[in-house]
């Protein structure tokens, strides 16, 4: 509604999180009802209190006498925005306070502002109390914290550290239009402080994020913002012109045009993604960077849907995952996946790379992605597709980067470095092909 008190339309996003809305979903309606210099202050907002949710709702329930009713959950989730200001942002808590109780009066809660205000008084005047358990400490679901001590014994809380801090701004730069120096160059020249990455070759890593209309000559493709551990696939393909190259689940399309800047001359590149709504984010990254590949909407799983008959040199298969590397991006995934989740999502990724494998020449590399840090997904995978296909070969990465498996290479997100990225490459060995 025009001129709700922004803690209210945090407050309304989150319990659509809650009810299992990402972020992607439910924020950008949002955003759109407001001014523009509004919308940075929402969206900083939601994602804190998704990013500190399980600690700041560890919180709010010590300090609750019993649970708000359903109806008033919304409440529940204004008073978690608050406690997020009151802990993580430089806001004075008299302000924060006074304008959460406005907020709370304008969502139609006038009974709850005493509730509201008291709770927050003492939040405020004591401090945060000592968290009761890992989950609350580490702010991550039990779940997640319990699979990664078990999958990370000596870096689990590495990593749930830092999911909870904001990720780097990485950019990819068009190496048809610049080279990684060049750019760097003109970065300076316009006060953007930038280094290059460690191993992604094309990579730029900025001191502090900006806005792309800040990047010189961005609107005409001169670079992409991509992360470095996602860059990592053009290593790991070994592109040729003349090579016919399939990017299986594509969207948002970083990696097709990735592809096409690292290898004139290629025959072809086939883009497919299931999801219809996400295709024209492919084809505005390849018009901004004006590269040419087939878009295509189908389910890269069913062949018989999308594929012509024409083997592949190459198949980069960036399969559906948990993304538990990139939550430190996504921190709404804490609230939305579950344990549940890992196990049909397996049963996906072995399936597309069943599919896959079919359609790549006797002599093709298909190099499987996911921005996952558990084995279940990852090296297991790979491990139960090479027992069960004979001619498929493991190929050894000459990578300085993430830990070796033994089927694969796996990255671990890194503070002001890479997400966590997992990566193996796969050869087809076979002589023949019945097709």
């Amino acid at each position: 509604m025009p001129g709700q008190p922004m803690r209210a339309r945090a407050a309304q996003v989150m319990l659509a999180v809650e009810q299992g809305q990402s972020l992607s979903q439910c924020l950008p309606p949002a955003l759109k009802r407001l001014p523009e210099n509004e919308r940075p202050a929402l969206q900083a907002l939601c994602f804190g209190t998704c990013r500190w949710f399980f600690r700041l709702d560890g919180e709010l329930q010590q300090r609750l006498r019993k649970p708000l009713k359903p109806l008033d959950r919304v409440i529940h989730q204004l008073m978690l925005v608050a406690l997020f200001q009151l802990r993580h942002s430089q806001q004075a808590s008299y302000a924060v306070l006074n304008e959460t109780v406005e907020a709370c009066r304008a969502m139609n809660r006038p009974h709850l502002t005493g509730l509201v205000n008291g709770v927050l008084r003492a939040a405020a005047r004591e401090g945060e109390p000592p968290p009761q358990n890992q989950s609350v400490s580490f702010s991550h679901p039990p779940w997640m914290v319990e699979k990664l001590r078990h999958n990370w014994p000596d870096d689990w809380q590495a990593i749930l550290d830092t999911n909870n801090t904001q990720a780097p701004m990485t950019l990819r730069v068009n190496a048809r239009r610049f080279d990684r120096d060049q750019y760097l160059e003109l970065l300076a020249g316009v006060g953007i402080q930038a280094s290059a990455t460690a191993f992604a070759p094309h990579g730029i890593q900025l001191a502090t994020p900006v806005p792309v209309d800040r990047l010189p000559y961005f609107a005409d493709g001169a670079v992409s913002v991509q992360d470095e551990a996602a860059q990592l696939c053009i290593t790991l393909l070994d592109l040729a012109p003349g090579q016919r190259v399939l990017d299986a689940c594509a969207a948002p399309g970083g990696k097709t045009c990735a592809i096409l800047e690292a290898c004139k001359g290629l025959a072809g590149v086939i883009a497919i993604d299931e999801s219809a709504d996400r295709l024209p984010r492919i084809e505005e990254n390849l018009a901004r960077l004006d590269l040419d590949a087939t878009v295509q909407q189908a389910d890269a799983a069913n062949t018989d849907q999308w594929w012509d008959g024409q083997l592949f040199d190459r198949i980069l298969l960036d399969v559906p995952c948990s993304a538990t590397g990139v939550i430190r991006r996504h921190p709404d995934i804490k609230l939305l996946r579950r344990e549940s989740d890992i196990v049909p999502l397996a049963g996906i990724q072995l399936a597309l790379l069943n599919a896959l494998w079919r359609t790549l020449k006797p002599g093709g590399r298909l190099v499987y992605a996911t921005c996952s840090v558990f084995p279940q997904e990852n090296h297991r995978i790979i491990r139960r597709f090479l027992k069960q296909t004979a001619e498929a070969a493991l190929l050894e990465a000459d990578a300085l980067w993430g830990h070796d498996t033994g089927a694969g290479r796996q990255l671990l997100p890194v503070p002001h470095s890479h997400d966590g990225f997992f990566y193996a490459v796969l050869e087809n060995r076979s002589n023949e092909r019945e097709l």
